[in-house]
């Protein structure tokens, strides 16, 4: 069990197609204790309450977007806990252009606006009210979920190309300052493309899925094996992997051409 004695903060579990539900599974089959959190719409649209009863870890709710539910959010975590914890999970990501169905190319600058603070500026909230409560252990891990479309264009992602880049500057810009003033680490994984219930809501999703699986030498990385990964940026064995964007996309983001599209 390599987070045995661990403690950690999981962020968007929605259901069992979410990539958190699956790292909050993970998190208790090796060892760690976690507490859940999601928005309070999530609690009525989604399943995060079964998922709470079953792995016997205290659900709150909290709005990513307002520091103040982030504040309450980490004092009642850390009063949970004892003190202080190990590692946390932000897997949170909503356009509401793509929702409203608006093109690329006429995008509602209001809905971009929410869809940015909910998508990236929510982890740069987070992560100041965990510095400002040192509420993570020394070699202590924060994690965030991105995708490739942070470096490429790809049709129908909308500004989620641009929440995920903005994403990943955060980890590494609030990176540096957790490793050289509290030695915590902050890293971003950039996924396959998986059906989640955000990922299905893009408009041409089955050829997303289509295209990486063709294109990537092992396939598609499921979900759970992403989970997994994820357990392995909060365990001991990656103390000094800070500031990346580690790609988990069975090497789609380094394959220029692939047999079968020249076959």
């Amino acid at each position: 069990m390599i987070l045995k004695g661990k403690k950690g903060l999981i962020f968007g579990a929605l259901n069992d197609q979410s990539i958190a539900w699956q790292v909050a599974e993970q998190c208790i089959a090796e060892g760690a204790e976690i507490v859940l959190t999601n928005a309070p719409v999530a609690f009525r649209l989604g399943t995060v309450k079964t998922l709470s009863t079953q792995l016997n870890s205290p659900l709150i709710a909290a709005d990513a977007t307002k520091v103040e539910d982030l504040e309450q959010l980490v004092t009642q975590t850390m009063a949970h806990f004892g003190g202080k914890f190990d590692f946390v999970l932000h897997s949170i990501g909503m356009s509401l252009n793509i929702r409203k169905n608006k093109p690329y190319t006429d995008l509602d600058y209001g809905y971009m606006q929410q869809s940015f603070d909910i998508s990236a500026i929510s982890f740069h909230k987070l992560m100041k009210v965990l510095y400002e409560k040192d509420a993570v252990n020394e070699w202590g891990s924060i994690l965030a979920l991105s995708y490739i479309g942070a470096q490429r264009a790809f049709p129908h992602y909308h500004e989620m190309s641009e929440a995920k880049a903005l994403l990943e500057s955060f980890a590494r810009s609030f990176g540096y300052h957790f490793g050289k003033d509290k030695k915590i680490r902050v890293n971003t994984i950039s996924q396959s493309p998986t059906a989640t219930t955000a990922g299905t809501g893009i408009t041409g999703f089955d050829k997303f899925l289509e295209h990486s699986a063709k294109m990537s030498p092992l396939g598609n990385a499921p979900a759970l094996d992403c989970a997994k990964y994820c357990i392995s940026l909060f365990s001991d064995y990656t103390r000094y992997v800070t500031m990346q964007n580690l790609f988990h996309d069975g090497g789609f983001s380094t394959t220029g051409m692939s047999l079968e599209f020249m076959e």
